[in-house]
């Protein structure tokens, strides 16, 4: 059955608010256990002088335990604060404290090329820019991960275990695994439950430094906080286990609905279960990412505080029928965990799909189907080879950007050329020209499929080339004086996504809790949505009325359409951001219906629409025609 995008981003909501209480629960119960033993450990070394038995009345000095509480405090929520002010940094720092390396786009190792492959196929059929890929070379076992505080921050991690000894539909399984954790909240969710639990850990830490110093007093202090320590591993990870283990059984489900291949993910349990290091992953920060994992990362303390079911469980509910065997890894397997695998292709032809079945596409926001990755790979096997070499590294996702941008009129483009040829790097201008032929004869339903090919290697420019490219950007939008919907469309998402990649995309607050909160901002979507496609005024108002409807709210009229440029769109799309899940997708639903009033959508309409999708982070899959 399909999974419900919106449904699942309230579901992380409340988990979070979940992980807050277990949280502050824990803390209780940390801050109790060091207050009992320093009260033992006073009385023990405060002892009555004239019978020398532990003095009590020392140990239960309120001062002397307020000032002990609140050191405590001051380690467990403090340490917590600057762990999670660390992780707004993104799914980046995860990766890299992990072990990762950031694989070049334009790789041509073939284990490499076919994970990414595998990624960017799962991007354009998810509708979300392809996250950074980080292999962890050192790391025999079989996992993945994905981290991030939202899809334009997220990156994926595995290892090489994984890359090397899974077949092609196993390694789509595990990668479609983890892909439902960028759709449906869990990252954000995970990154936040990393930081909470880092202070509570910090107690156990310590002692295990003082531990190490050569005094008897401090030896017996750091042997009681490692005591403790394990009572704050404990509560980790029965939290962990308490948030985690139902978002892994979804993951599971989500990855066969998108792939419709259960052996694929099975397949991959499988030969976790078969393989002698399973899916145990060596990093030292290992443990406190543990909950992130495709597999269980470390042994932990039992199934109960287990931060995944069991391989068992989690085969039979995928195969209901297995025998509970796990199989015999052939030697071939085995080598190649050491040996890259060769490239396979993906087997069966995806069919071309056009069109507009835009009802059906916003009620897949955040869950892609096997229809969908059918059309990813099928438009990237569309795609002229060298633009999509030239896509994959930084010089050429520039110019392939730039290429998409300029005007078929010979006036406007001379003028951009201009510009472009005395700004821009000389290697990239000379690679736009080369590129500019072959991008012009591209269908308009490859364009934004390009774009998002060429992000992962544009989030590895400098800071300072950043800068450039977007100021290159604007100059080639602006050079005929006209903004079109395309180059606002590719604007919207390109600058969003890069903002997130360079820190720049500050958190987002939800305000707004009901659509009448944002009455005046979804009246300028509506109408902005209304007038295009070429409309008369009398259609435009039906459009129009059509949405509001959905939206069940006072009756407005379509603005005028100089009350609803890309300048309003803009600052509307700002706060539709910050408001609830459902609240978007009432908006959404309302936005199909408006664009599908007419019963044609064209392809404006449906560029518009996947970039107001994005805007508002929820991730839309391609239009596909209905079946």
């Amino acid at each position: 059955m399909a999974t419900d995008f919106f449904r699942q981003q309230d579901i992380a909501r409340r988990n979070t608010g979940r992980l807050v209480l277990l949280f502050v629960s824990a803390v209780l119960a940390i801050v109790v256990s060091v207050l009992a033993f320093a009260a033992a450990l006073i009385a023990l070394f405060s002892r009555d002088p004239a019978t020398n038995a532990p003095d009590w009345v020392a140990a239960t000095d309120p001062q002397r335990l307020i000032l002990i509480l609140v050191a405590t405090l001051v380690v467990v929520v403090g340490g917590s604060l600057v762990r999670i002010a660390e992780l707004r940094a993104g799914g980046r720092l995860v990766a890299e404290e992990l072990g990762g390396r950031l694989l070049s786009p334009n790789t041509s190792e073939p284990a490499e090329r076919r994970l990414l492959n595998v990624v960017e196929e799962m991007a354009i059929a998810s509708g979300i820019s392809a996250p950074p890929v980080y292999l962890m070379d050192g790391e025999a076992g079989i996992n993945a991960f994905a981290a991030g505080l939202t899809p334009e921050d997220a990156v994926v991690g595995i290892t090489r275990g994984a890359a090397t000894a899974l077949d092609r539909d196993e390694l789509q399984g595990v990668i479609a695994h983890e892909f439902s954790h960028i759709l449906n909240g869990d990252m954000r969710l995970n990154l936040r439950l990393m930081g909470m639990l880092h202070g509570i850990f910090l107690i156990g830490a310590i002692g295990y430094v003082l531990l190490r110093v050569r005094v008897t007093t401090l030896v017996v202090i750091g042997a009681s906080l490692s005591v403790l320590g394990f009572s704050g591993t404990f509560f980790g990870n029965l939290i962990k286990a308490a948030v985690s283990r139902q978002r892994e059984f979804l993951a599971d489900a989500s990855a066969v609905q998108f792939t419709r291949q259960p052996g694929g993910i099975a397949g991959a349990l499988k030969k976790i279960g078969g393989l002698a290091t399973g899916s145990r992953v060596e990093s030292p920060n290992a443990p406190q990412a543990s909950h992130m994992f495709f597999g269980r990362a470390t042994s932990g303390l039992n199934a109960v505080f287990s931060t995944h079911p069991p391989l068992e469980e989690r085969i039979t509910r995928i195969e209901p029928s297995w025998d509970g065997e796990f199989p015999e890894l052939p030697a071939e397997v085995i080598e190649a965990l050491t040996a890259a695998s060769p490239v396979s292709t993906a087997e069966g032809e995806a069919r071309a799909v056009a069109g507009g079945d835009v009802a059906t596409a916003v009620s897949r926001v955040g869950q892609p189907t096997f229809a969908h990755l059918q059309y990813a790979a099928e438009l990237i096997d569309g795609l002229p080879e060298p633009v999509v070499q030239a896509a994959r590294e930084p010089y050429g996702a520039r110019a392939a950007v730039y290429a998409l941008l300029l005007d078929p009129a010979p006036e406007p483009r001379r003028s951009q050329l201009r510009r472009l040829e005395a700004a821009a790097d000389q290697g990239v201008y000379e690679e736009t020209l080369r590129l500019a032929p072959c991008i012009e004869q591209l269908g308009r339903r490859m364009r934004l499929p390009l774009l998002e090919i060429a992000l992962p290697a544009l989030r590895v420019l400098s800071s300072w080339q950043y800068r450039r490219f977007q100021e290159n950007l604007v100059d080639l939008v602006e050079a005929d004086d006209v903004i079109d919907l395309f180059e606002w469309s590719l604007q919207r998402i390109l600058l969003r996504d890069m903002q997130a990649s360079f820190g720049r995309l500050g958190p987002r607050r939800v305000r707004h809790a009901s659509v009448r909160s944002v009455a005046s901002s979804l009246a300028v979507l509506m109408s902005v949505l209304a007038y295009v496609g070429d409309r008369n005024p009398q259609a435009a108002e039906r459009a129009f009325a059509a949405g509001w409807r959905v939206l069940s709210l006072p009756e407005w009229r379509l603005l005028p359409h100089e009350a609803c440029g890309f300048t309003e769109l803009d600052a509307a799309l700002v706060e539709l951001d910050r408001s609830l899940p459902q609240v978007k997708k009432r908006t959404l639903k309302a936005a199909a219906a408006c664009i599908t009033a007419d019963r044609q959508v064209t392809v404006d309409e449906t560029e518009l629409l996947r970039a107001v999708s994005a805007s508002m982070s929820c991730p839309m899959p391609p239009i596909l025609r209905s079946s």
